[in-house]
């Protein structure tokens, strides 16, 4: 495709220590909610301390709410959104990685509308009840390399009483307002999280390549996304420290979560989402790399886009590239250099007589993305993915 819109409203400051500039921007109100996970990382490496004087420095007052878990619950937007009216914030501090910012938009949203998050979902169980009022305000203040929630209108919530884990938003008005990315708040990512976290990105790309939406301008982000992830992964899961690669994987997160606005991901998305809805200790990107060998497959086996799949590969640094299995070579060996290539489903609980249901889930909950798919992508060929990925 040639066509293409694009808005995006988001100032971005990008960088090592840019945090430090936060004081001097421009605030969307006088009393932020900051939003954290409800784990210790950004409290025991300062970085809460930090933003809370740069915002002090800026004039504003602050409340700290830290109820957000790695999948971020429905029970936990509910709990947010009350918690700002209680404390009578104008504008919310998403500070965390994609839980916590996809949390912080439900809730931004939810602080000014009566009912439940749920009733505002479309997709499963959801009610499908449009946006009455303006969003809170939200500044995201990223601290992974994973998801691009800081680029994006979006957030994925689950209702874990249902099993269902499905995308909220999409309005132009949960668009951060600023976003700061700084790779020097990512230094302290674990070694496996750096790794998930960073397939995570990749995905987002690869996905964003082989879409049916494609076009023009996805594919210069895509691309871009994809050889930065491919060069500089493995050294960022090796040395934490190394602030190259750092940054290079927040610049290639930061594009990931940006092609989304004006391209779509695919399925891949949708059946992982039913993974850790009924697994949410499964961290999503980890889920994202068990299945994606099958999944990709699936659509060479079709030649339904050939071309993008050697174009992938090339990009991930096999110049000599000219069949699309060679793209499957460069996944696993980039796998393989970040010591996640034997990732095993029945670690986390899930066993072949829920690919079915999970099946069944993904479609249901986040049944739009199959539309982006090359090719018709049904049922049979879901439980047939998920029965080939299983270890």
């Amino acid at each position: 495709m040639s066509n293409f819109s694009i808005y995006i409203p988001t100032r971005t400051l990008f960088g090592s220590g840019v945090v430090k500039e936060l004081h001097k921007q421009p605030l969307p109100g006088r009393k932020a909610m900051i939003v954290i996970s409800n784990g210790r990382s950004v409290i025991d490496n300062g970085y809460l301390e930090r933003v809370e004087t740069e915002l002090k420095k800026a004039g504003a007052e602050t409340a700290v709410f830290a109820g957000v878990g790695a999948n971020p619950l429905r029970s936990a937007v509910m709990s947010g959104a009350a918690f700002a009216r209680e404390n009578d914030c104008d504008f919310i501090v998403a500070l965390g990685g994609g839980s916590v910012m996809d949390a912080s938009k439900a809730i931004a949203f939810m602080a000014v509308h009566p009912g439940d998050v749920w009733d505002y979902i479309h997709g499963g169980t959801g009610k499908g009840e449009v946006m009455r009022n303006k969003p809170l305000p939200l500044v995201c203040i990223t601290t992974t390399a994973g998801t691009g929630s800081e680029a994006d209108q979006w957030g994925v919530i689950t209702n874990d009483e249902t099993n269902e884990k499905i995308g909220f938003g999409g309005y132009d008005e949960l668009f951060p307002v600023l976003s700061v990315v700084d790779p020097e708040l990512m230094k302290t990512v674990p070694t496996r999280f750096t790794a998930y976290q960073g397939f995570d990105a990749l995905f987002h790309s690869t996905e964003c390549y082989i879409s049916k939406t494609a076009n023009l301008m996805s594919d210069m982000y895509a691309l871009t996304a994809i050889g930065n992830v491919a060069e500089y992964l493995p050294r960022a899961v090796r040395d934490g420290n190394d602030m190259e690669a750092r940054e290079r994987m927040a610049f290639a997160n930061n594009l990931s979560g940006a092609v989304m606005t004006f391209c779509s991901t695919t399925a891949e998305h949708s059946l992982e989402h039913a993974m850790s809805a009924y697994h949410q200790e499964l961290p999503h990107g980890a889920g994202l790399i068990m299945i994606s060998r099958a999944f990709y497959e699936f659509f060479i086996e079709k030649h339904v886009c050939d071309e993008r799949f050697v174009r992938m590969a090339r990009t991930m640094g096999m110049p000599e590239a000219a069949r699309p299995e060679d793209f499957i070579t460069m996944l696993v060996k980039l796998q393989e250099a970040c010591g996640v290539a034997d990732l095993k489903m029945s670690d986390y609980g899930i066993g072949p007589g829920e690919f079915d249901t999970l099946a069944k889930n993904a479609r249901e909950t986040m049944g739009g993305l199959f539309l982006a798919n090359p090719c018709e992508l049904g049922h049979a060929d879901c439980v047939e993915i998920f029965r080939k990925s299983f270890r």
